[in-house]
C-alpha cells in the first residue's frame, strides 16, 4: 500500500441549477464500505423527496468503486460522478449528487455535464488534501534544547502534537515516514548524539509533501 494518498478534506455540499434541474453534490471522507453506504442512506433519507440520490464512491481497501444511476438513463450519472473521482486521484471518499426535476429534459449529454460539474464542485467545496504515512516519536531533552528542538521539528517537516514540561521536556510529534530518516540525522547531528527520538507508532495524517 502506498505511503501518501489523497482524499477529500471534510464533509461538503455544493448546489448547481440549471433548465430549472436543482443538482446539489454532497462529499464525505470515509474509509470503509459501511461507511460509504451510511452516508448514502443517510443524504436519501435527508432527501428522500428528490427524483433522484446518484452516487459513487472509491476505497483504498481491496481497490473498492461503486457508482448507482438511481434511475437515471444508464451511464449518464453514477459514471460521471465516478469519473471525477478518477480524474482527481482521490480516493476514500463518496459522493452524492441528489437531483430534482425541474421540468425541463436535459438529454444524455446535457445529464452527463451536470452530474459532473455537481461531483467537481463538492469536490472543490470538500477540497483536496494529501494524507501520508507519518511516524510518530517522543523526545525527551532538557529545557535549553527544547526552543532548539521546538523549530527544529516543524522546518523538517514534522508537526508537534504534545509538549509535557516536568524535570525534562518531553516532545511528541508525527513526521512523514519519508522525511522522518532525515530527521534523525538532522536531530543527533544538532545534538551531537545526545538527543533521540523514540518511535511509539505510525499512522495516516494530513501532509504537505
Amino acid at each position: 500500500m502506498s505511503d501518501s494518498y489523497k482524499t477529500v478534506r471534510s464533509e461538503a455540499d455544493a448546489e448547481y441549477i440549471i433548465k430549472k434541474s436543482r443538482f446539489i453534490g454532497h462529499i464525505r471522507p470515509v474509509a470503509t464500505q459501511s461507511e460509504a453506504l451510511d452516508f448514502i442512506a443517510a443524504v436519501s433519507k435527508k432527501y428522500w423527496d428528490a427524483t433522484h440520490n446518484v452516487y459513487a464512491y472509491i476505497l483504498r481497501e481491496n481497490g473498492v468503486k461503486r457508482f448507482s444511476d438511481d434511475g437515471e438513463p444508464q451511464g449518464t450519472a453514477g459514471i460521471p460522478v465516478l469519473d471525477v473521482l478518477e480524474k482527481s486521484g482521490v480516493t476514500d471518499c463518496a459522493v452524492v449528487v441528489t437531483r430534482y426535476f425541474g421540468g425541463i429534459m436535459l438529454g444524455a449529454g446535457g445529464l452527463v455535464r451536470a452530474y459532473s460539474h455537481s461531483a467537481s464542485i463538492a469536490l472543490e467545496a470538500g477540497g483536496i488534501v494529501t494524507r501520508a504515512l507519518c511516524n510518530s516519536y517522543t523526545v525527551n531533552c532538557d529545557y535549553g534544547f527544547y526552543g532548539k528542538l521546538n523549530s527544529l521539528i516543524p522546518e523538517n517537516g514534522g508537526i508537534i502534537d504534545d509538549a509535557v514540561f516536568e524535570d525534562c521536556v518531553k516532545i511528541s510529534f508525527h513526521i512523514p515516514v519519508i522525511l522522518a530518516g532525515r530527521f534523525i540525522e538532522v536531530l543527533t547531528d544538532v545534538s551531537n548524539g545526545k538527543v533521540s527520538a523514540e518511535k511509539t507508532g505510525e499512522f495516516f495524517a494530513d501532509a504537505d509533501i
